[in-house]
């Protein structure tokens, strides 16, 4: 299957086809969401030997509520599998593990934008700039199956700020046609805010920080949710199922209950209950 008609499934994580990435790649620090403090390429030591987590079912018990909102946009398996032919990084020479961890971010930022251009795509409202859109699809597909070298010489920020000028045009036809008037929360620092049954029906929320927020029942369809923050956020019987670049780590870092609407392209995180 081509790009231009990527199928999300291959935009998620499948640790049963990587070589524990995340687990090595990436740097945390001591804190709310992270037990210990990590050096980017330093395995963490509950990284077990198959790659597999050691406390993967205990990770928020253990201190380790960051692992459990991550999501590679599967990343982790192309970067094991195809960039680097299926060779484990505990037995690869050291030039090349490091070379895997450089790569392993910058796979994963591209793969975040096939995600939020497979959406695009997706969207009726995105008709006039469907071509435009499609080929920023299959040019960042190209990119992802470039070479180590090419990989790593990348320059990410550039490429996404041409891809984020296209899902920003996306964002204002999606929202142009809905009812009433479209709050801007752009950036806004809503952290804690009482937003109980707000309507936020095509609201753009892009980057906005809603860290603990109360959305309990409010209203979110056709929102531009990218980059917002969520942890901790309320979502209790809000509606989502309308919302603009939506993604699991951002659902799977907030609280909701069996009363949240959500769109088709995320699901319902295990950890939120009926009585959440």
């Amino acid at each position: 299957m081509g790009d231009e008609t990527m199928d999300r499934g291959d935009l998620r994580g499948d640790c049963g086809n990587c070589f524990g990435l995340c687990c090595v790649a990436l740097p945390f620090a001591r804190s709310a969401d992270f037990a210990l403090d990590k050096d980017a390429g330093k395995p963490c030591p509950n990284l077990a030997e198959d790659h597999r987590c050691g406390i993967h079912t205990r990770l928020r018990q253990k201190g380790f509520n960051g692992c459990t909102v991550y999501d590679c946009f599967g990343a982790g398996q192309k970067v094991s599998q195809l960039t680097f032919g299926g060779q484990d990084w505990r037995t690869a020479p050291r030039d090349h593990a490091r070379r895997m961890m450089e790569v392993f971010p910058v796979v994963r930022h591209l793969h975040e934008l096939l995600w939020y251009l497979t959406e695009a795509l997706a969207l009726p409202a995105a008709r006039p700039i469907r071509p435009e859109l499609r080929r920023a699809l299959e040019r960042t597909g190209e990119l992802t199956r470039g070479t180590p070298e090419e990989l790593a010489a990348l320059d990410v920020p550039a490429h996404r700020e041409d891809v984020n000028a296209l899902l920003l045009r996306t964002s204002e036809l999606a929202r142009a046609g809905g009812p009433g008037r479209r709050k801007e929360h752009r950036g806004a620092d809503l952290v804690g805010a009482r937003l109980k049954g707000a309507d936020l029906r095509g609201a753009n929320l892009r980057g906005a920080l809603l860290i603990a927020a109360d959305l309990t029942g409010a209203d979110l369809r056709g929102a531009d949710l990218i980059g917002a923050d969520l942890r901790d956020t309320d979502l209790s019987d809000a509606d989502l199922s309308g919302a603009l670049f939506l993604t699991q780590p951002q659902l799977t870092a907030a609280r909701g209950n069996a009363g949240t609407r959500l769109p088709g392209s995320v699901s319902r995180p295990a950890h939120w209950t009926a009585g959440d």
